[in-house]
């Protein structure tokens, strides 16, 4: 094993300040993470381990309030840097989804178990007192919804709350 990032798991609603964890091990101790859309991005480092070879955990709270990150789905990366030629090894890259894309203020969500005669315009004007949002639940759940006309009894969805 070299690196592994138990924390966050793919495709979790995350909100400004990122958790991340796992076991890992990096040239000197050292592992760097990298949090991103594509558009901007939040790194840093930290320190795991006693050296090369050996493995620790970590955990970092790693503040992304201040990136203008432009789309949804973020990026998280946690790498070492080669001694040899300084390019990124033993990348652990997991996709998450980022709240307050989503919901002004957001702070966690809300599950959902779907019933028969739900619509997501009828979730959303419980939720926000709105139905023309409905398009907040799709993006908090793109590994669920792939056609807002569609959702099924049992399935379970992710309602994205905010201030």
């Amino acid at each position: 094993m070299t690196n592994r990032m138990d924390q966050p798991h793919a495709l979790d609603l995350v909100a400004k300040q990122v958790e991340v964890g796992g076991i890992g091990t990096g040239y000197e101790a050292t592992l760097k993470y990298r949090i991103g859309d594509g558009h901007d991005e939040v790194t840093g480092n930290f320190m795991t381990g006693g050296g090369t070879g050996e493995h620790g955990q970590f955990h970092v709270s790693v503040d992304v309030s201040h990136a203008s990150f432009a789309q949804d789905r973020l990026l998280v990366q946690v790498f070492e840097v080669s001694p040899k030629d300084g390019s990124e090894v033993h990348v652990v890259s997991v996709p998450v989804i980022y709240g307050p894309r989503i919901v002004p203020g957001y702070y966690g969500y809300r599950e959902h178990q779907v019933v028969k005669g739900d619509t997501l315009s009828s979730l959303a004007k419980t939720h926000y007192g709105d139905a023309s949002v409905y398009q907040r639940i799709v993006r908090a759940n793109p590994d669920q919804i792939t056609d807002p006309d569609k959702i099924y009894p049992g399935q379970i969805l992710r309602i994205p709350i905010g201030t």
